[in-house]
């Protein structure tokens, strides 16, 4: 007899429908074929010991199983449930007439239990698009399927309750989950807040302009000035996600199987801060079974990276072209996967290996060349890509021991917000360009136009402070953003002025 289930293989942060073929025939011989790898052929011994566990079994007939299409790679434990039903289904076990409404997924216990798998979101959007009436799969992950709407989930913790379901004995309890107020209900939690950090003013108001117009930064300083407090913070005001946002974000995390325990919608934005250790493939994505890396997993949200120069040489650079293009593609002999990449880069660092050039009391006590050497660790490029360079100075005693309540994350989110807001509407017929960091050379000409007295504020600036020729245009970008903030119309001279003091590292006193 023959009889189909079916399951879903994740390529990238999509899927694609698989149809489990199980034929049973005189015999004694167990076949599986449709270019499976170790894993789903261990599924044989997994299915046996399950079924036995359960008071059923695998009958010894010749079972010959094809996973169609055959020319895509299936891997993992993920279709233990898929190929079992199909074995039950085959031989007369289970009745037969259901089990191709479902897509069936989930990886096998000895004792019938079912582990939890990767990539539910996009098995789910998949199903739901090709038609099929519900999904079947581990509890853990029904809430996190069930996102999806008008698709019936089914979340299960052992095979036995798949069989009572399908020979219609007990009927399974359908997860259904309150989208929208899930995910409004999260969209605001953090826990941390602007209003933690004492003194530092203008570093949370870098911080504000970075966040309204989408810009990288970079914060220097010695050790101890609140660097890390800061960036940990910039997550908190940037503008809430929608739910298309929050959607792609959960499809990311819930491939590289990041999602926590019956999770169902991140609607926070992410924030990433691996360690300097991290190798080139970990950070952009990629491996043998290639994954998501930290770039993709920050997607709409913030990539954090602590001691900038720490970093190989090798890893910051390959994050340039991702920096640019906010995808990154990983390709392969046979095949090439694209995830998304459209993230913030906040990056910290010391200003020298001791920590104390520019220092207002302590002494730098690095050799002559040291400082610029240690600068030099981070490749033009790359710094060309991060738009706002801020100097970080130690808060005195007073600033410390300040009882005054600050600004919290919300009062400033909320000027982001309508900052971004204007670009949006800016930007409206520009498809990929959504705030004033991503704008091509081209409408920068168009947008961030300035006077004359603009003109002589920017010339002299360059003049004087030693400004680098790359610097023109982001301080251009970060002054349109500064006019948005404002809510103003043109780009005035006090927006460009603020705009300048926003490129530390381009000045002559950093020069070593």
């Amino acid at each position: 007899m023959l009889v189909k289930t079916y399951g879903s293989a994740v390529y990238g942060v999509n899927a694609n429908t698989v149809t489990v073929e199980v034929n049973i025939s005189p015999g004694v011989n167990f076949l599986l074929v449709g270019l499976a790898d170790s894993a789903v052929k261990e599924s044989h011994q997994r299915i046996e010991a399950a079924l036995k566990n359960n008071s059923y079994r695998i009958p010894g007939k010749s079972i010959l199983i094809n996973m169609a299409p055959a020319d895509i790679r299936k891997e993992g434990s993920a279709y233990d449930l898929t190929i079992a039903i199909g074995i039950l289904a085959a031989s007369e076990q289970i009745k037969s007439d259901r089990v191709k409404e479902y897509i069936i997924m989930g990886e096998l216990s000895l004792d019938g239990g079912l582990q939890p798998i990767k990539g539910v979101l996009p098995i789910a959007i998949k199903a739901k698009e090709e038609g099929f009436k519900g999904i079947i799969l581990p509890k853990k992950n029904a809430k996190e399927a069930a996102v999806v709407a008008d698709l019936e989930v089914y979340g299960v913790e052992n095979i036995l309750e798949v069989i009572n379901f399908f020979n219609e004995v007990t009927p399974l309890e359908r997860t259904v989950v309150n989208t929208k107020e899930e995910f409004y209900s999260r969209l605001a939690h953090f826990d941390f807040d602007f209003a933690d950090v004492k003194g530092q003013e203008n570093i949370k108001r870098a911080l504000e302009i970075a966040a309204a117009g989408g810009h990288n930064v970079i914060l220097i300083g010695p050790p101890g000035a609140g660097k890390t407090m800061l960036a940990k913070r910039l997550a908190t005001i940037l503008p809430p996600m929608s739910f298309e946002e929050a959607l792609e974000t959960t499809k990311i995390h819930s491939v590289a199987g990041k999602m926590l325990k019956n999770a169902g919608l991140i609607s926070s934005r992410p924030f990433r801060s691996p360690h300097h250790t991290i190798s080139d493939v970990a950070l952009v994505g990629g491996g043998s079974v290639p994954q998501p890396g930290e770039i993709s997993l920050a997607h709409n949200g913030v990539l954090f990276l602590d001691e900038l120069p720490e970093f190989k040489r090798t890893v910051l650079e390959v994050m340039r072209q991702p920096l640019e293009d906010r995808t990154v593609t990983i390709s392969r002999a046979k095949f090439s996967i694209e995830y998304p990449a459209s993230f913030m880069l906040i990056a910290s660092m010391n200003p020298c290996p001791c920590g104390f050039y520019n220092h207002p009391e302590k002494k730098c006590v690095c050799p002559p060349g040291a400082v610029q050497k240690y600068l030099n660790k981070i490749s033009g490029p790359l710094m060309d890509r991060i738009d706002i360079h801020v100097e970080v100075t130690p808060i005195t005693y007073t600033e410390l021991s300040d009882q005054r309540i600050y600004e919290s994350s919300e009062k400033v989110r909320e000027r982001v917000t309508n900052a971004r807001i204007i670009q949006e509407k800016r930007y409206q017929g520009n498809k990929g360009v959504y705030c004033n960091a991503q704008m091509t050379a081209k409408q920068l000409r168009e947008i961030c136009k300035i006077s004359e007295a603009g003109n002589q504020i920017l010339k002299t600036a360059m003049e004087r402070l030693g400004l680098s020729a790359r610097a023109y245009d982001r301080i251009l970008k970060v002054s349109r953003t500064i006019a948005d903030l404002d809510n103003s119309t043109d780009i005035e001279t006090q927006h460009l002025s603020e705009a300048i003091q926003c490129r530390s590292l381009d000045r002559k006193n950093w020069a070593g």
